[in-house]
């Protein structure tokens, strides 16, 4: 039996196909109406939140959420090194940066990506997006001024983390941006980029 993850091109989902490329495990991918396969169920019907990614594991439980996903594979198939261990000494500064990441800066694309949810006046729509853009770059510059890639975000080691950064330098600010104000961001991003086993998995999304 395979791992079945509901994604969308160029979005948070890339994160779990990448992790799950390099753990080896089988996996197949559907669209958010649970194409390609016969008798997935649309997305929403197992993921009231409509979220991706979503991954539905061999043994028919759900799970969501990147971050419990990426633990979850790293328990199944610790050789990728998706995870420090417990023993590891950058187990720390991986913990700290993965929740930065998704406790605080994935939140301001909930808020940008999706003002309506959150205030009616067009108006304060235009300042929450502008307010959570801002709020954005400063999380990202904290976490620049931190690290010191080596080529990746925990120095000489490997993890998630250089998942992560690889695919959310293509979401605001962009690359660009990341290039000129965090280049270590950017340098470890551009080394997960260079992964033989994971050019496929950006080609998918993004088209190089």
């Amino acid at each position: 039996m395979t791992y079945i993850l509901y994604a969308r091109r160029g979005w948070g989902s890339a994160i779990t196909e990448a992790a799950l490329t390099l753990t080896g495990l089988p996996f197949a991918l559907s669209g958010a109406r649970g194409e390609p396969g016969k008798g997935i169920p649309p997305l929403k019907e197992i993921n009231p939140l409509g979220q991706w990614p979503t991954l539905i594991c061999p043994d028919g439980a759900v799970m969501t959420e990147s971050a419990a996903i990426l633990f979850h594979l790293d328990d199944v198939a610790p050789k990728a090194g998706l995870v420090p261990g417990k023993r590891a000494k950058e187990r720390r500064a991986f913990l700290r940066w993965l929740q930065v990441i998704v406790g605080a800066v994935y939140p301001t694309f909930t808020y940008a990506d999706y003002p309506g949810r959150f205030v009616s006046s067009k108006a304060a729509r235009k300042e929450l997006v502008e307010n959570s853009a801002a709020r954005r770059k400063e999380i990202w510059l904290d976490v620049e001024s931190a690290i010191e890639p080596n080529p990746w975000v925990l120095g000489t080691r490997f993890s998630g983390l250089d998942i992560y950064v690889k695919v959310m330098s293509h979401w605001g600010p962009r690359r660009t941006w990341f290039a000129a104000h965090c280049p270590k961001l950017y340098s470890a991003a551009k080394a997960a980029e260079a992964i033989p086993a994971l050019v496929p998995v950006w080609k998918r999304n993004y088209g190089r």
